[in-house]
């Protein structure tokens, strides 16, 4: 199913910028979606944004115009660029990908639409 690792979190001032990134040890985005992830403390697991394997992409509203999904095929390596930084962006960040190859918005915002996570990396925007 291809692990994954994410890396690139921190500690950032709001209003800065941070850039994750998640490396797959095997060539997936050719066979399903991907997608990132977010959770807050004491909060649910939610869809930050998804790209399909056409390149297609979706963003939470929270984030639409601030942050960036892409993908490096021949680096097996998804990114979030996140710009404008909010206190409110503070969280867990996941990469997954999807169990499915045919994508729809509500199975992207589905976690049980995912088969394989990564371990998480913080973000932490202070105020």
């Amino acid at each position: 199913q291809g692990e994954l690792v994410e890396s690139g979190g921190g500690l950032v001032q709001a209003g800065g910028s941070l850039r994750l990134s998640c490396g797959v040890s095997t060539s997936i985005f050719s066979s399903a979606w991907v997608a990132w992830y977010r959770q807050p403390p004491g909060k649910p697991r939610d869809l930050v944004a998804s790209i399909t394997t056409g390149g297609l992409t979706n963003y939470a509203d929270s984030v639409k115009g601030r942050f960036t999904i892409s993908k490096d095929n021949a680096k097996n390596t998804l990114y979030l660029q996140m710009n404008s930084l909010k206190p409110e962006d503070t969280a867990v960040y996941y990469c997954a990908k999807a169990a499915y190859s045919d994508y729809t918005l509500s199975l992207a915002k589905s976690v049980k639409a995912y088969d394989s996570w990564g371990q998480g990396t913080q973000v932490t925007v202070s105020s």
